[in-house]
Order: structure tokens, then C-alpha cells, then sequence
């Protein structure tokens, strides 16, 4: 009912020591502003804020945080053992309306004391946020909490996400096929294929995160949702043509000149990122 996976609900602190804690807040904000940034580069900033870390910490907290750059490496999102990998289908795909393209991503969320990891699933042409939901560990519940709620409102042509166990595991997978949902995974070290879900996370940390610095689980999942319904309701998007999320998702075709608008804004944005 809350929105919250079990788990988080009965939050526990997780057995990271103050100071590793710090480290994360500080690679997460870091990461936020220069998400091209890998551990080598992480590292060299800690080191000038004067961190005296190596580099294979930094590598441990990047993945217990679920992060990497975004340029090309060898190793991006991990899949799962036997978990099936599907192509990527929007290699020159030009996404024109609403409910063509979803994706879903992870990102992680500091507390004053701890931290969490919030998932989201997006409309890729209206920004939409369809649902989220918390968690305090990587396992799919969470995920899969996230797509079922979003099913409800609609179905995708296609559903696009990194190569995470998360979203390669059978049950993640199995329920879009069973919807007749496409499902399109990012090549590996290509996740701004996911640069509008990455635009959300700088928006949400920004906008909401890091001005509230919040103490419990209970409290993260009140101000997000106060957030996301100002997000997808309120917040105009330049690119939306400075409408919000809402309107452009819930657009007839008769507003023909407002899609063309939107729809040449994010062409030109992907053919950016190549």
C-alpha cells in the first residue's frame, strides 16, 4: 500500500562504517554532476578533497551503490548467472508518442544514516514517471513491484534497460513477454542509451535528495512522492515544450505541432549521443 518493498519498511542501517559512508555521499553527489566519471577518476577527486583512498575502494562502493560510468568499458551492469540478454532494439528507432518506449533504472538514494536504492520506470517521450518504489538491498522485488504498478496504467511497445540482473532475471523478463512487450537491453558500456532515466536521477537528487537529507526510509518515501506528483503534474520540462510530463503523456492527436516539437527535440538528442 505504501509503495515500499517489505523490507525497506523494517529499514535497518546498512554495515557500512561512517566514514564509507561519507565516501558514498560524496561519490554519489560527484557522480551525479560527472556520471562519465569511473573509479579512476572518482578516486583522483576524493584524493583532492582529501580522501587518501585507493581506487579498489572506491570500486567496492561503487558497486555496493550500483553505479558506473557511462562511456564504453568492459564491464557496465552485470546480468545475471544464465540470465538472457536481449538486443537492443532502438538503434535509429524515432519514438512519437506516448507509450512506444519505457526503461527503468536504479539509482541510489543517501540517508543521514544509511542508504537506499529507488527504481523508476519512464515514458520516454512524455518523461512520465509511471512508478517507482524503494529498497534497501539489490534484489529484483523491488523492480518488479515498480513494472506491475506501471502496468496498470498502460503497456509499452518496447521496454528498455541496462544489462542489471535485476532486469535480465526470468521474472523481470517473463512478465513483459507476457504482456507482448519488446524488450530491449542497452549494448554493453552504452547506458546513455537510458539519458532520459540518468536526467531524471540529477533532477530528483538535486531537486529533492539533497536538500532534504533524510533520516529514515519512512520519511524518503514521503518526500519522493510528494516529488514525483510535483515532477509528472507541476515541473515544466524545456524540452516537453514547457509542458509538464502529465500533459504530454495524456496528449490526443490533435496536438500535432506540440509532438512534432517534442518528438524533433528528442531525435536530436540521441542522434547527439550517437
Amino acid at each position: 500500500m505504501l509503495n515500499l518493498n517489505r523490507s525497506t519498511y523494517y529499514y535497518e542501517l546498512q554495515p557500512e562504517n561512517e566514514y564509507n559512508q561519507l565516501l558514498m555521499n560524496l561519490i554519489d553527489e560527484q557522480y551525479t554532476r560527472t556520471p562519465f566519471y569511473g573509479s579512476p577518476r572518482l578516486t583522483a577527486w576524493l584524493r583532492r578533497q582529501g580522501h587518501m583512498v585507493n581506487r579498489k575502494r572506491v570500486q567496492r562502493l561503487m558497486g555496493l551503490m550500483g553505479i558506473s560510468a557511462i562511456y564504453p568499458t568492459k564491464n557496465t551492469s552485470q546480468p545475471g548467472e544464465g540470465h538472457k540478454i536481449f538486443p537492443y532494439l532502438l538503434k535509429g528507432f524515432g519514438v512519437s508518442q506516448p507509450n512506444q518506449v519505457w526503461s527503468a533504472d536504479i539509482t541510489y538514494i543517501r540517508l543521514r544514516l544509511g542508504f537506499l536504492y529507488l527504481v523508476a520506470i519512464m515514458d520516454w517521450f512524455s518523461r512520465y514517471v509511471l512508478a517507482w518504489a524503494l529498497s534497501n538491498t539489490l534484489d529484483v522485488g523491488f523492480c518488479l513491484e515498480a513494472l506491475k504498478e506501471a502496468l496498470i496504467k498502460g503497456h509499452p511497445d518496447i521496454f528498455n534497460t541496462d544489462q542489471g540482473s535485476q532486469f535480465t532475471s526470468d521474472d523481470f523478463t517473463g512478465i513483459l513477454l507476457g504482456n507482448e512487450v519488446q524488450v530491449s537491453m542497452d549494448d554493453k558500456g552504452r547506458a546513455l542509451d537510458n539519458v532520459f532515466v540518468e536526467r531524471l536521477w540529477r533532477s530528483v537528487k538535486y531537486e529533492n535528495v539533497y536538500l532534504n537529507n533524510y533520516e529514515t526510509a519512512k520519511d524518503t518515501y514521503k518526500g519522493l512522492r510528494e516529488y514525483f506528483e510535483f515532477y509528472n503534474n507541476e515541473r515544466p520540462h524545456q524540452s516537453l515544450d514547457y509542458h509538464t510530463p502529465a500533459e504530454v503523456h495524456g496528449m490526443e492527436g490533435g496536438e500535432r505541432e506540440t509532438r512534432e516539437r517534442i518528438e524533433n527535440r528528442s531525435r536530436e538528442l540521441c542522434l547527439s549521443l550517437g
